[in-house]
């Protein structure tokens, strides 16, 4: 998530990571023929997997394409070490979604091989500011240790709208639908195998991250990929999904968006607790078992003022 996140986030981050038990470590799936991804991880840890981040590995006739690269030096390196237990191709660029931590703070270790990074415009990842970012992963449960090797990189190679990416023989389609999850947030077409990455503008069987989001530029952006050719969507967090679950998605943020309105009328932070609980039992029944604190985080971040005590 962004350094710029609300605290009572991070202290919730914090707290939940500190009490979850049971870490998996995730391992690549083979999603298609020319594609393989983290998908479906459970137990949500920051250090285990990245709070369940997925990613993807694209392998073209002449090079791989990597999307996302999880949330540290170590966790990248553990990747890129499955990486070539399938493939010794060169791993010539890497894509990140958006910018949050956990999709994006290992592009060093990618960096390091030389990889072009790739990002849409509005990426806030800064290298300038390496110090002052990585100083707020002990807010998210990351020890110095975890942390270790781990630099900002940004991209070498932003774009606007759109840019495909050809690594022989099948190529990778990037689009940006606009502001949704982050002013960044991008998907990723390889419409050869119809498989698409969604990145955090999708979340299956996890509660979503809200605090950043353009609530109703992300539904739009739902609608609009309902249209895809994809047969398998790899959301950010969660496992394979279908069009079934980018409209469970919309449904999702309409129905938070609207209650958590009615229910925060008059309410300020200090009541984020009691509150989740009752919009909890009004969120549609979709088996998003994973990271339930986020609606209270959210509800603290986005709906409710801090107390003034």
């Amino acid at each position: 998530m962004h350094a710029l996140m609300n605290r009572i986030v991070m202290l919730g981050w914090a707290v939940w990571a500190v009490t979850t038990l049971g870490q998996e470590s995730p391992n690549l799936q083979k999603i298609s023929e020319h594609v393989y991804a983290y998908a479906g991880t459970t137990n949500a840890s920051p250090t285990g997997n990245a709070f369940g981040a997925n990613v993807g590995v694209v392998i073209g006739r002449d090079a791989v394409l990597v999307i996302d690269t999880l949330i540290s030096a170590k966790a990248a390196t553990r990747l890129l070490e499955q990486i070539r237990a399938v493939t010794d191709k060169p791993i010539k660029y890497v894509v990140n979604t958006h910018d949050h931590l956990d999709h994006a703070w290992g592009n060093c270790a990618f960096a390091k091989l030389g990889a072009i990074i790739i990002a849409q415009e509005n990426s806030r990842l800064d290298a300038g500011k390496t110090g002052e970012t990585l100083g707020h992963a002990g807010q998210y449960g990351l020890t110095a240790a975890d942390m270790e090797g781990t630099t900002i990189v940004p991209p070498s190679i932003t774009f606007k709208q759109s840019v495909k990416v050809d690594l022989g023989g099948i190529t990778v389609e990037l689009n940006y639908p606009g502001p949704s999850h982050t002013v960044s947030s991008i998907t990723a077409l390889v419409s050869q195998d119809k498989v698409l990455f969604a990145g955090d503008i999708l979340f299956s069987h996890y509660h979503p991250y809200l605090a950043e989001g353009d609530l109703t530029g992300w539904q739009h952006a739902l609608i609009e990929l309902e249209s895809t050719i994809a047969i398998k969507i790899i959301p950010g967090h969660g496992p394979v999904s279908t069009v079934s679950d980018l409209r469970d998605m919309r449904e999702y943020i309409r129905v938070f968006d609207t209650e958590a309105r009615k229910l925060c009328a008059g309410k300020t932070a200090a009541d984020a607790p009691v509150i989740a609980q009752e919009l909890l039992k009004l969120l549609p029944e979709q088996g998003r078992t994973e990271l339930p604190m986020m609606v209270q985080a959210n509800l603290a971040a986005r709906f409710l003022p801090k107390s003034n005590h």
